[in-house]
């Protein structure tokens, strides 16, 4: 319907897939601009919504149409070019546009409040603390890891900063000032040159992707930076970043977890002359609107992030490197189901901007882009400064009898590692003590009621943990069941591994990284400083262990147990297996010294494990695009996922079959779109509600977006939709 006075189209966080149209009332249009953000009556509450356009038709009744009760911007908070990326990110993964768009705004925008910096306070080393040393604070340990970001910053340190670091910074602070050794000052001074040696030569190989990449900087373009570990694949990062932002434009290097953040901001840090952001979920919401604003308005002009740091605004954006390109972590599981990896090239190719994708092991998606010549191939075959790859032993632990799962060889290992004064990593694919606790005598096992899965023993706390739905309770001393003293823990997690390794090495200094031992905020940078430098002799982790992380003096990488990666139910659970080994062996012999790697399995010849091994990522990686070819697997065939969970199995299983019949009125052909299902999701029970799952198959995207677009808001209305929650992936 036509009308004559102006209808604000407004996108809303809402679950629903449309926008909301509302009168421009008596607002001024200049600040009801595509991307401004308005405050409007949403049922009977207010929502702050982002206008998608202004137009004079609606297929809603005038008479029903609401006025907007407030504008909250003078000028649009999304650039032309971001609302553009995240209206075709909302299309494309077929997700409600507002829920989308909110997804890349800070949590003040959310609220609504104003877009603007946050004033912080600078405190710089006075005269006399510029005379200071850390040596002087030895009784006082608090105040000396605070007055060493002072000495390590020439610029003056923002509280944020120092919250960054270690979120009780008050007191030492206020001790310091005390002192007299620091002062509040105006700002940050402008920053200097990083103190550094000179920068590293570059090896031939890295000499000439800094060049294939600078040959391509002003222009779209997708290299795959394909180095093994340990090949410098930063220092090339950091050579185009240098470049790109003294020709005045900024760059987005993003990293798949909050773990990398650190590490890799203080590398950047240490060799760029310029203002570096963070953007992850471990910041302040304070800490993140700066960041956001900064972006926005140029003063960052490099940004480091992970995922959701994708959707960040930039002044005049000219470069994006996606670091471990392969990692599941750039794959949001709930909620938005987005990829930040193809994101940023989607992004990239609407600005214009090159992309790198750096990886020692592409994912099959990536390669098979290279194969077909659309993206650009470049690899790095050598580690630097000379270091060599290490040799891989694979441990047959078969009939053999194993020490906290550890077998004799690697023991011995280990030793001659500690007699050398070299470190050890032992990766450990499970955290806590024992991953069952049986009974001996009735075989009773602790499960979790609300979900299909064992419950986890974390004997240090006495507690068994379901790791799906995070319920949890104590252990208990008797069988539940039979009231024998008989417990036993079944297998071993990154706890119990410890906890053999100190009695067998009471001498070693031993450190454990997981989910579990770094919660305290600053642990896991903590753990990390002690490796680098030599305190720690033995480290025990999970997957946290198995990317970016630069250990010169490791010489000696165990992986305990490959085996679960050879029979996965996921058709990529041999990809992701080769990935996790690659990713990890190579945290080994990075030094001057040669590094060994050693697999324990019950398989040792099994094929998949031997190609891995014998013949190398990529020999493994083309292999397996060939059966996934054959087999009409991703990335040659397309796939969507209808999912629906509900208190009671049958109603998931009623929406989905209605979902399917649906689906199949909708198709020309069936040869367009296969409908396979519905079928209990792997594991259906989990925090208490039953899933289900229905798969939509297709040759080509074309089909299936096609199908996608009609039927995802048809379902919105049927009936038995409303009685589960159901998500499209």
């Amino acid at each position: 319907m036509k009308t004559d006075r102006p209808i604000v189209r407004i996108a809303i966080p809402a679950p629903s897939r449309r926008s909301f149209d509302y009168w421009a009332g008596k607002h001024d249009l200049a600040q009801l601009q595509r991307g401004c953000r308005v405050r409007v009556p949403f049922g009977s509450t207010s929502r702050v919504g982002v206008v998608l356009e202004l137009t004079d038709h609606t297929d809603i009744d005038v008479a029903k149409l609401r006025p907007i009760s407030a504008t909250l911007d003078t000028t649009p908070t999304f650039s032309a070019d971001l609302l553009g990326l995240l209206t075709w990110a909302a299309d494309y993964y077929h997700h409600p546009i507002g829920e989308v768009i909110f997804a890349a705004l800070p949590a003040w925008l959310r609220q609504g409040r104003v877009a603007r910096k946050q004033a912080s306070t600078v405190w710089a080393l006075t005269a006399t603390g510029r005379l200071a040393t850390v040596e002087q604070l030895k009784r006082a340990p608090k105040q000396a890891i605070v007055f060493q970001r002072f000495l390590e910053a020439t610029q003056g340190v923002t509280e944020q900063t120092l919250a960054e670091a270690d979120k009780n910074w008050r007191n030492p602070l206020n001790a310091l000032r005390d002192r007299g050794w620091i002062e509040r000052t105006e700002a940050i001074a402008p920053p200097v040159a990083p103190q550094r040696d000179a920068a590293p030569t570059l090896s031939s190989d890295q000499a000439k992707a800094v060049s294939r990449l600078e040959a391509d900087l002003n222009t779209f373009s997708v290299h795959v930076l394909e180095g093994i570990t340990g090949s410098g694949k930063t220092e090339v990062y950091l050579r185009i970043i240098e470049r790109v932002v003294r020709a005045g434009k900024q760059a987005l290097l993003l990293v798949p977890e909050i773990g990398l953040t650190p590490q890799t901001l203080e590398r950047v840090r240490q060799t760029l002359p310029f203002p570096i952001g963070q953007m992850h979920s471990g910041l302040s919401d304070g800490q993140r609107m700066e960041t956001w604003m900064g972006a926005r308005d140029g003063s960052v002009p490099v940004l480091v992030g992970t995922r959701s740091a994708v959707f960040a605004p930039f002044k005049d954006l000219g470069l994006i490197i996606v670091d471990e390109e392969h990692d599941l972590s750039y794959k949001q599981q709930d909620g938005f189901r987005y990829s930040a990896r193809d994101i940023a090239v989607r992004r990239a190719q609407q600005l214009g901007v090159p992309i790198v994708l750096g990886s020692a092991t592409p994912s099959f998606e990536t390669l098979r882009h290279c194969s077909s010549n659309r993206y650009q191939r470049i690899e790095l075959t050598a580690r630097v400064a000379g270091a060599s790859l290490p040799a891989v032993k694979v441990l047959d632990v078969r009939s053999q009898k194993l020490h906290g799962q550890l077998s004799p060889r690697l023991l011995e290992a280990i030793t001659t590692a500690i007699g050398r004064g070299e470190q050890s990593l032992l990766f450990v694919n499970q955290r806590g003590y024992a991953p069952v606790l049986m009974c001996h005598d009735c075989a009773w096992v602790g499960e979790c009621a609300r979900c299909d899965s064992r419950l986890v023993w974390h004997r240090r706390d006495g507690r068994l943990r379901c790791h799906h739905c995070q319920s949890e309770r104590p252990a208990p001393a008797r069988c539940p069941e039979c009231e024998s003293d008989s417990i036993l823990p079944i297998g071993s997690g990154t706890e119990r591994i410890v906890e053999h390794l100190e009695e067998r090495f009471p001498n070693a200094a031993i450190a454990r990284i997981d989910r579990d031992s770094t919660r305290r905020r600053g642990a896991f940078e903590n753990i990390i400083s002690e490796i680098q430098t030599d305190r720690i002799q033995i480290l025990v982790g999970t997957q946290m262990l198995a990317k970016g992380h630069h250990f010169p003096n490791v010489t000696l990488v165990g992986i305990v147990d490959v085996d679960g990666g050879l029979f996965g139910a996921d058709f990529r659970a041999p990809e992701r297996m080769a990935q996790l080994i690659v990713q990890v062996a190579g945290r080994a012999g990075r030094g001057r010294r040669s590094g060994t790697v050693y697999l324990q399995t019950h398989h040792p010849e099994h094929p998949i494990l031997r190609r891995l091994i014998e013949h190398g990522y990529q020999h493994f990686a083309k292999a397996g695009l060939e059966e996934r070819e054959q087999a009409d697997l991703p990335p040659f065939t397309q796939f969507a996922l209808l999912r629906a969970e509900a208190a009671k199995p049958e109603v998931s299983a009623e929406f989905l079959v209605e979902a399917r019949e649906l689906a199949l009125s909708m198709l020309p052909s069936e040869d367009d779109v296969a409908v396979l299902g519905p079928v209990p999701a792997p594991m259906e029970r989990r925090g208490g509600r039953f899933r289900a799952q229905l798969l939509l198959q297709a040759p080509e995207r074309r089909p299936l977006h096609a199908l996608l677009g009609p039927w995802l808001p048809a379902l919105e209305g049927l009936k038995s939709a409303r009685r589960v929650r159901w998500s499209v992936d």
